[in-house]
């Protein structure tokens, strides 16, 4: 049966972390993988999932099926946490589905547009996520970049990006990373939001937002700014939502996928879709993180202690940028690193070739994926100064 079946290369980033894993160098450092650590290498739990978890265990008489949509309470805080004022304004126009992770939310957005439109293509930022092409166009749908990322200035490439949105027909469908753009941390400001935004709506285009980084750039209100200008403009988008990052339950697949219509009528007719598209995929949402979540959002106490929880570890990263930046200079001052500190989130492009990412990984032991994204929250105070040397090692003049 799967004889014919060859051994397929390992995955960009999870290949990585199974190249660190094998490697017995007792200060090798791993830069790739897209999780959070603390100071001591770990991925936490925040106390307020903690908290969550327990009450919900301990009043939980049920482990029966929640259904395709998944949970309903989740659903509703989730999307109002994106949309803040305008989840109620455009409730009626919502179809909401709790999806297994941010992956999920974004296959199945996928899967939506091609029953819809077999036709449309997706426009993905270039550079994007590792992850984003194989999911989408899994789907079947054709996938084509836009310019995004001007690796000279290390800085949004906006006019070459703008000019490509201008060409493309109505109901292309554009997607776009919410905050903390990944792999490189360059967001767009609140004024090129405005213009894509405007863009999108007279030219009838589709936006797909990618969230899967709310409160981890600068905190939750200001991360979803660009995306409530969108919300405002255009008549219909989807939005793929994951809280892997700022709520910490990465193993629990927490998702959501909502999608914003044009009238009452066809949100009620893509909520079937969404429904039947997750019931021939895989069923059920797992319910766990989910119902964490919406316990955790319901609670002031809880959401407060989330909240102060989250800013600590944006301050945490932003402290870090600052740390790298001002070593790295130290090293090179020949050099301007302080992009480092402009950028938001946990990722920015080193910008060295794949040899120099090689010997990175032979020589100094220190692993970032192929395309020299690195994971600042991989950094910390006893491996800062490795980091530096060896990041300076292998740069060219």
């Amino acid at each position: 049966m799967f004889g014919n079946l060859e051994t397929l290369p390992a995955d960009p980033i999870l290949g990585v972390t199974a190249a660190f894993r094998r490697d017995t160098a007792t200060d090798k450092v791993d830069l790739g993988v897209g999780v959070y650590r603390d100071d001591l290498g770990n991925t936490p739990v925040p106390s307020a999932i903690r908290e969550a978890e327990r009450e919900l265990l301990a009043a939980q008489t049920s482990k029966t099926y929640v259904g395709p949509a998944g949970n309903v309470e989740f659903n509703e805080r989730i999307v109002a946490l994106a949309l803040g004022p305008l989840a109620e304004s455009l409730k009626e126009r919502t179809a909401t589905i709790q999806t297994v992770g941010g992956c999920g939310a974004l296959r199945i957005g996928a899967e939506l547009i091609r029953a819809s439109n077999p036709r449309a293509v997706v426009h993905v930022s270039d550079p994007t996520w590792a992850n984003h092409e194989p999911l989408v166009g899994s789907s079947g749908l054709t996938l084509q970049r836009y310019p995004y990322y001007d690796p000279a200035t290390r800085q949004v490439a906006f006019e070459p990006m703008m000019e490509q949105l201008e060409r493309l027909p109505a109901e292309a469908v554009v997607l776009l990373h919410g905050c903390c753009h990944n792999p490189t941390g360059v967001d767009l400001s609140p004024t090129q939001w405005v213009i894509v935004a405007e863009t999108l709506a007279r030219r009838g285009l589709v936006p797909f937002v990618d969230l899967a980084y709310q409160g981890f750039g600068d905190d939750l209100e200001a991360d979803v700014a660009g995306l409530r200008i969108v919300a405002e403009r255009v008549p219909q988008f989807l939005l793929a939502v994951s809280c892997s990052k700022n709520f910490g339950v990465y193993r629990e697949r927490t998702g959501v996928l909502a999608i914003v219509a044009e009238s009452p009528a066809v949100a009620t007719a893509i909520a079937t879709h969404q429904a039947r598209t997750a019931r021939r995929m895989y069923s059920m949402p797992p319910d766990h993180g989910a119902a964490v979540v919406a316990r955790l959002l319901a609670d002031e106490r809880l959401r407060a202690l989330w909240e102060s929880e989250l800013r600590d570890m944006v301050a945490r990263m932003k402290s870090l940028r600052a740390l790298l930046a001002e070593r790295l200079e130290a090293r090179r001052p020949d050099h301007d690193f302080s992009w480092l500190t402009r950028q938001r989130g946990m990722f920015s492009l080193l910008g060295i070739d794949p040899a120099a990412i090689a010997e990175l990984r032979d020589r100094h032991h220190v692993y970032v994926p192929p395309d020299g994204r690195i994971n600042i929250a991989g950094v910390s105070e006893v491996n800062v100064d490795r980091v530096a040397d060896s990041i300076v090692g292998v740069m060219g003049s």
